[in-house]
């Protein structure tokens, strides 16, 4: 956890999606504009490298998102293209014994190593189709074991039209998706009472951050809050000091979210407190997708446990902010 001001950091998680599902608690207001995503179907050796990206796309800019849709990432194989020009594939023990392609055992395989990790970094000077690398790479993926994914694709861009992104998959069907959006509103909720400056907390003055943590993942799952000893769902409470809120605003955003856009709202909400509110605090949520092959920056995701990669920033009305950020079981800390 982390406290300071908003508008001095931004910090993104440098995984291949930025987000499965974004949460706004208790923000009212306009969202920023997202744009869709496409569904493409590619093999590994169609994905551009630079050389292809330097004659295809003379004018391109921006960053590219990629991941397999519609996987599962404790049975299937996977592959995420990240940013920076990293493919990274979760691949299965006969899917990677057939490529022929040097990686590593998953992290996460136990004694008897059923899953394996192959990166290539794309944006090296020597993956080029002139060297060793890039031919052998080549040929594993469209001689010796060729494979075909679904991916989901994403364009950041600046200054630049996305149909010339487009145009480089012209010949592949493409379909585009839509962020789902929902707004609702919550009516007389109880929230813990909050201090920026008190990351723990004071008895009786105010909650911790991890409390507040709880909270915000019994309101996103619509849980009951009050503790009726009737019922069998769930015993949780709003953790004290708390106080009665005539009515928050929730808006959920699923998607294929990239980073930049999370930054853009993430930038909106600070500026909600511009003009004076009587709303304490915002939070925006981020989920990271459960199947996706790396977590933090490159690390590997977990598939044993449920596969939670989450950050949440709590932003309070005098611009500080606290932000959580959590894994499952089976992954790395977050940095």
């Amino acid at each position: 956890m982390a406290t300071g001001s908003p508008n001095t950091l931004f910090y993104w998680p440098r995984c291949v999606c930025a987000g499965d599902h974004v949460y706004f608690a208790q923000a009212a207001g306009g969202a920023a504009t997202l744009a869709g995503v496409r569904e493409i179907q590619l093999r590994p050796r169609q994905v551009p490298a630079p050389a292809a990206r330097a004659d295809a796309l003379p004018q391109l800019q921006g960053s590219c998102y990629a991941l397999t849709y519609n996987t599962n990432i404790d049975q299937d194989n996977t592959v995420a293209l990240l940013p920076n020009g990293k493919l990274i594939l979760s691949l299965d023990k006969d899917t990677y014994e057939e490529i022929g392609l040097q990686g590593h055992p998953s992290r996460y395989s136990g004694r008897k190593v059923m899953r394996y990790i192959v990166t290539l970094d794309l944006m090296d000077s020597s993956f080029n189709p002139e060297s060793k690398k890039y031919k052998r790479a080549f040929w594993a993926f469209s001689e010796k074991k060729p494979l075909k994914f679904n991916f989901l694709l994403a364009w950041h861009h600046e200054g630049t039209e996305q149909s010339t992104v487009m145009s480089y998959f012209s010949k592949y069907q493409i379909q585009e998706h839509q962020p789902k959006i929902a707004f609702s509103t919550l009516r007389d909720l109880q929230c813990p009472l909050l201090q920026s400056g008190e990351l723990e907390g004071k008895p009786e003055e105010s909650c911790s951050a991890p409390e507040l943590f709880d909270w915000l993942g019994a309101v996103f799952s619509n849980v009951e809050l009050n503790n009726q000893s009737f019922s069998f769902v769930s015993t949780y409470c709003c953790p004290q000091p708390s106080v009665l809120v005539e009515k928050a605003y929730l808006c959920t955003i699923t998607g294929f979210i990239v980073s930049e856009k999370i930054s853009l709202l993430l930038e909106q909400l600070c500026h909600y407190f511009d003009d004076p509110k009587l709303t304490p605090w915002v939070t925006l949520s981020v989920q990271g997708f459960a199947d996706s092959p790396v977590s933090w920056r490159e690390n590997e995701h977990g598939f044993r446990k449920g596969g939670e990669h989450l950050y949440n920033f709590v932003i309070f009305s005098n611009q500080d902010y606290w932000l959580q950020m959590a894994v499952g079981a089976n992954d790395d800390c977050p940095p």
